[in-house]
């Protein structure tokens, strides 16, 4: 029996690639995760407080469907958090989410019709592309320097046609961890605004940075048609809770957009109702686990990467945010990165992403790795990987 062609498209290799790591588990291969960016899986837990707000929440019979839009406390937790970052936006101008994903697809299916193009960080997210594609548009890469976390102007500028609807970025990056500077932003911003673009911009990542202050897009949006993505899945530990948000920028230009997304948060009904207590009361309670947790992920980061530039055949630059690596793999001797991660799995147990699944124009040749696990994880996993380029 059909099914549509949309879904031909849809790829999402961090997952996908588990399916042969299963395969190898189940033959009794031990294998070492590290594909999937979820802190939860590797010994990170959200604080007893926040715990104890969705227990109470349930308790307390808060257990109805919420308003579509969410839960208006939260909504104005959210605003502060995110207008101490430099927008200036209320309650009204945000619409809770299942998940980043989710407001992703929201969006994607509000602005793409068959045809359009959306401009993306290469490499990027998977989703980005896929939702792209879901909705009949095509997703085109633009290259990005990884050693200095500069986007290039001139590359975006010369990919941008009369198809071109949006322009999306991912800051800090998944999978690079590359983090982009205010006069990035402001330059990207003024280049949307030339064009009559949108700017989609993701900061899910925005308090995990390593080595310079982070600088949300809020700052140079001004009336821009900016939409801001954020959520509660990496820096507030609730991954496995799938709550997010979208939030839209005050600018004349969005007028449509947010009379008419609120319409698909209304057709999937809500949000999680406890979770959105959860979420209240991680943005409200105590923050100080949120840089003890990147202290210790920077520790991690500092460690892993001097290990894979000492290894012959890798290089990797720095990420400066999230909990990625993405090496670069020197004189492949293999057909393509995806065989080079198999093999490794196959061989070492070490389950990693290959680099082509976050994009192939500029992802091909690395793969992904996760330094969520502890140094002596890390340690046993890189003395594997050591092993298996040599």
């Amino acid at each position: 029996m059909k099914i549509s062609n949309r879904v031909a498209g849809v790829e999402y290799a961090i997952r996908d690639i588990a399916l042969e790591a299963r395969k190898l588990q189940k033959e009794g291969k031990k294998i070492t995760y590290l594909n999937i960016g979820d802190p939860l899986q590797y010994g990170f837990q959200p604080p007893d407080n926040v715990k104890e707000a969705l227990i109470k929440a349930v308790r307390d019979g808060q257990n109805y469907y919420a308003v579509s839009e969410g839960l208006p406390e939260l909504r104005q937790a959210i605003a502060k958090k995110e207008n101490a970052k430099g927008l200036k936006i209320s309650e009204d101008d945000i619409l809770v989410t299942n998940g980043v994903s989710e407001g992703l697809e929201m969006l994607t299916a509000s602005i793409v019709e068959p045809g359009d193009e959306v401009l993306i960080p290469g490499p990027y997210y998977p989703p980005y592309a896929s939702y792209v594609r879901l909705f009949g548009g095509k997703p085109v890469e633009f290259s990005v320097d990884l050693r200095n976390s500069t986007p290039n102007l001139d590359d975006i500028r010369s990919k941008i046609t009369s198809k071109t609807v949006a322009i999306c970025l991912i800051s800090p990056n998944n999978p690079t961890g590359a983090v982009f500077s205010e006069k990035s932003l402001k330059d990207l911003v003024d280049i949307a605004n030339e064009h009559e673009l949108y700017i989609i911009c993701d900061e899910i990542y925005d308090q995990i940075v390593f080595d310079e202050k982070f600088v949300g897009i809020g700052k140079v949006s001004n009336d821009s048609p900016v939409i801001l993505l954020n959520g509660f899945s990496k820096v507030h530990l609730m991954s496995g809770w799938r709550i997010g948000y979208i939030v839209f920028n005050q600018s004349k230009k969005l007028e449509t957009l947010r009379e008419n997304v609120p319409k698909l948060a209304r057709v999937r009904i809500a949000t999680n109702l406890p979770v959105q207590f959860a979420a209240l009361e991680s943005l409200r309670g105590p923050q100080d686990y949120i840089p003890k947790f990147v202290s210790e992920l920077k520790k991690r980061r500092d460690f892993v990467i001097k290990r894979l530039n000492g290894m012959h055949g890798l290089s990797c630059s720095n990420p400066k945010g999230a909990f990625y690596a993405f090496p670069k793999i020197e004189n492949n001797k293999f057909k393509s990165d995806k065989e080079f991660v198999l093999a490794l799995l196959k061989s070492q147990g070490i389950l990693t992403v290959h680099g082509s699944g976050f994009g192939t124009q500029y992802g091909s040749g690395h793969f992904r790795m996760v330094f969520l696990p502890p140094i002596e994880v890390l340690e046993n996993a890189l003395d594997k990987i050591e092993e298996f380029v040599a």
